[in-house]
């Protein structure tokens, strides 16, 4: 099986860029309410309004942790292609399928074995 490498790198510096631009302005955005000092819950807050606030805070970091995480797994991808070793299951060294690369183009096993992670 031969993969277009080129058409994965070009698809995960693309992946890349967007997430680095989402965190940008994940970061940015809190930053402002920050400093703005709308996260103050005063005598005039609404508990709804503070619960609202707080939940978002939350989304915002748990949406930022995904993207670096996400990032992280680009950088291996990347590494991978220009190593030679892209496309390449690290448990069993058997080629991973093309149409699980275009749904998970960081992945690092083929779906046999990620199906057997994935058990209890």
């Amino acid at each position: 099986m031969s993969i277009d490498v080129d058409r994965f790198r070009s698809a995960l510096e693309a992946e890349q860029v967007r997430l680095r631009h989402a965190l940008a302005a994940v970061n940015h955005e809190g930053s402002l309410i920050e400093e703005s000092g709308d996260l103050a819950v005063g005598s005039g807050d609404h508990i709804a309004d503070s619960a609202t606030d707080t939940f978002m805070r939350e989304l915002d970091e748990g949406l930022e942790e995904n993207a670096e995480h996400i990032l992280e797994e680009i950088v291996g991808a990347l590494r991978r292609i220009d190593d030679g070793t892209y496309g390449v299951c690290v448990v069993c060294g058997r080629p991973i399928g093309e149409e699980r690369l275009e749904a998970v183009p960081y992945a690092t096993l083929c779906i046999d074995d990620k199906r057997a992670q994935e058990q209890p």
